[in-house]
């Protein structure tokens, strides 16, 4: 990958719904000294987020991959991904984005048993310069998903939760795949409660216990997700 000196200083994100953005990291961006750019899937022409040679992230959403009758553009989002993945090129999924990789990647793509939505802890692969290892100590990341993916070749499992084993994955150095959100924050956790009113509603889930666990564990969580993104920069080949 490129050096320090060489490594473009941009991050690109292609989102898929309007109040789930970067959240901290995108405060994590700025402090090292990169700009953001955002994409908006099925709006914007994608092709420049992803044949960017720096960093480019994969946001979450609530359709599902598999939806491409409905929402066409994935069609084409799925086959830029395909190429930027085949170069190898630095490239982080969260949630809907990990599926995507998946996806992808060959791996089938498909509606789990039951909701995953709420704060929990994960159960870390051990495995030498773990890029999650800033999670350990008890901190709780944000599920929030109904679909969920089989491992894909070649992919090394990092963690998983009670519920489903593949929370996360990478492959090589330049690939991570996150199903759960590192990048939620305190303050913009309610747009998350108002925005998804319906599905939250449907499952039956109480969001006023969302509510209170965000005050709870977001803190922790913004600061870990400042470590994890800190080492996956360095191995994609950022150390400034």
């Amino acid at each position: 990958m490129n050096t320090t000196n060489a490594f473009p200083k941009t991050i690109y994100a292609i989102q898929h719904l309007a109040f789930e953005d970067l959240g901290s990291l995108e405060d994590v961006f700025y402090q090292l000294g990169f700009r953001v750019r955002y994409f908006e899937a099925g709006v914007d022409d994608l092709t420049p987020a992803f044949t960017h040679d720096g960093l480019t992230i994969i946001l979450g959403g609530p359709i599902g991959v598999y939806e491409t009758e409905d929402y066409p553009f994935l069609k084409d989002e799925i086959a830029l991904l395909k190429q930027r993945l085949a170069a190898d090129k630095p490239t982080l999924g969260i949630c809907l984005g990990a599926q995507l990789i998946a996806h992808a990647l060959g791996a089938k793509v498909y509606a789990g048993h039951q909701k995953e939505i709420g704060w929990g802890t994960l159960s870390l692969s051990l495995r030498p310069n773990q890029v999650l290892s800033p999670l350990l100590n008890n901190v709780h990341v944000l599920h929030w998903h109904g679909d969920t993916f089989d491992l894909p070749e070649n992919a090394v499992l990092l963690a998983s939760s009670e519920i489903y084993t593949n929370q996360a994955f990478e492959v090589g150095n330049n690939i991570l795949a996150l199903q759960f959100h590192i990048e939620t924050t305190e303050e913009n956790f309610e747009k998350w409660l108002i925005g998804h009113t319906c599905e939250l509603r449907n499952a039956k889930i109480s969001i006023p216990k969302l509510r209170e666990e965000n005050l709870q564990y977001a803190q922790a969580l913004e600061h870990a997700a400042f470590e994890v993104i800190q080492k996956f920069l360095k191995r994609i080949g950022y150390s400034g």
